[in-house]
Order: C-alpha cells, then structure tokens, then sequence
C-alpha cells in the first residue's frame, strides 16, 4: 500500500486534499483525523506537519508526499522533487528597509532573519556572502523593526506584509517555489505510478476545457487552425451534409478568444464544457 504525506494545515494542506479528491482518492473530514486508508485504491495517507514532510519522506517511512518545493530544499532531507502540482506558488526573496539595501552584496556582516535557514545558508555559501543567519519560526518582518536582524529572507507572494512593515525585495529571486510531489530518488513504490498519472490528469483537466461547435464542412480546415486538439480534432457529420460538429480539447485561458474566432469564421452552436478527469 502506498503511503503517502499531506500538509495537515497551512495554505498547503486545503489545495492538496481538494487535488487528491479531485485525482480520485478520498480524504478526511476531520481535521483531527492523522491517518486514513483508502482501501480501494489501495494507498494511504498520513496528515503532518508541512514542514516536516520531506523528512519523513527523505528518511523513508513515507513513500511520498505533497509539500513546498522551499520547504523540501530547506530540509536538507534525502528526497527529490517528482512532479509540479501548479499551486501554491510563491518567490523566496530577500527584503529590507525601503531604499537601504539595492544588492545582495551589501548583506555581508548582516543578521538575516529566515524560517528558511537551511535554504538560506546554503545559498550564501555559494555566492560567498558571510552573513549571520537569525531563525525564527514566523513574522520575520517585525525582526528589522524590533532590532532583532538587519534583512530579512521570507517567502513573498503579494508583498502586501512587507510593504505594511516599511519594507521591500531587493536582489534576484532566492528561489521560486510551488507545491511537488516528492519521493526518494530511484525509489519506485508500487502504486506511484497511479498516483502520478491521476494527479497529472488533475493539472490537465484544470488547464483545459472542452469545445464543442457546428461547422460548414469547406471550413474544417480553417476551423481546425484555431483549434487542433491535442492530436487532432473529431469530426463527426451531422443531418444536414453541408455541415459537420467539430470537438477538441482547448486551453481553458484562450476559450473566449477562440470562440470569438470561430464564430467570425462561421462556426455556430460553439460550447465549452468542464473536464473533470483526463488520462493524456
């Protein structure tokens, strides 16, 4: 049986269980529930702390798990990203004061303040920065105010916070980070390979739509241009021999610009309907 680990809570944990009820599998009602199996097909889970995923992944009493991309490499764990899962994306950077700091360079004989340490130390190793490291476990963005560092490195996604505590990002992106699934490298337990494809064909039936619209047969071609399908799309005929129905799978972000070209070229009775589940 495959075992698998979900963030118990935090921005996380709501888009991970609705993707693995989405990809099929089910998932607790109860916030208080640690552990549930899903006899049917025949997996797992176990809901812990997101931090602590990649550690029980990477040490091997997990099979896998759904966690951050920064909260993997701040590990440190044994583990290794499989696949995106297109969610909770977020940007790594570094902050300070308004107008003090313009390059990661000036952060030299600084205190920086992270819940990232491991990720940050690693990265001013490389680049030869000497700078001290300040852990805390949250609300970096008051460390500067209350004297505790000089910088700050935290993970941004409106700047909103930063800008409220008189702060901004300065320097190249640390990191760019989203929600992955991870395993162990070379580690194939049997039942990932299900859990791959479904979870895959969540990100597909998220990303498109189905377009469905009757065409006069001499515009196939033409209609076919906008939109060709993943391979191509199915004709069918219709009653009336001068016409023909005409469906295709369509990126859901360029659905209105492509209905607006097909009904100039001619095409009518144009519909799109939601994918629920694909297997490409």
């Amino acid at each position: 049986m495959l075992r698998v680990a979900v963030p118990n809570k935090g921005s996380l944990s709501e888009a991970a269980t609705t993707m693995l009820s989405e990809a099929g599998y089910r998932q607790r009602r109860d916030s208080r529930e640690l552990v549930l199996t899903d006899q049917e097909n025949h997996i797992e889970f176990f809901y812990l702390r997101p931090r602590d995923i990649a550690v029980y992944v990477g040490s091997g009493t997990l099979d896998v798990g759904l966690t951050g991309r920064d909260l993997l490499l701040d590990s440190g764990a044994e583990a290794v990203e499989l696949m995106e899962l297109g969610f909770a994306a977020s940007t790594f950077r570094f902050a300070g004061p308004v107008g003090r700091y313009s390059a990661i360079e000036q952060l030299a004989g600084r205190r920086l303040a992270t819940s990232y340490d491991g990720l940050l130390r690693r990265y001013l190793a490389e680049r030869g920065i000497d700078a001290s490291v300040v852990r805390l476990d949250g609300a970096v963005e008051s460390s500067v105010r209350l004297g505790v560092a000089d910088a700050i490195a935290d993970v941004v996604e409106t700047g909103t916070t930063l800008r409220a505590a008189g702060m901004e990002t300065f320097g190249d992106p640390i990191l760019r980070s989203e929600a992955v699934l991870i395993g162990r490298d070379g580690h194939e337990p049997e039942g990932l390979d299900v859990l791959i494809r479904r979870l895959q064909g969540v990100l597909v039936a998220r990303r498109y739509v189905m377009m469905d619209y009757d065409i006069r047969a001499e515009l196939v071609d033409a209609a076919s241009a906008i939109t060709p399908g993943l391979e191509s799309p199915t004709i069918s005929p219709l009653r009336d021999g001068e016409w023909v129905a005409v469906r295709a799978m369509v990126l859901r972000s360029q659905t209105n610009r492509m209905m607006d070209e097909l009904y100039e070229l001619g095409a009518r009775a144009i519909l799109t309907s939601a994918i629920h589940a694909a297997r490409i």
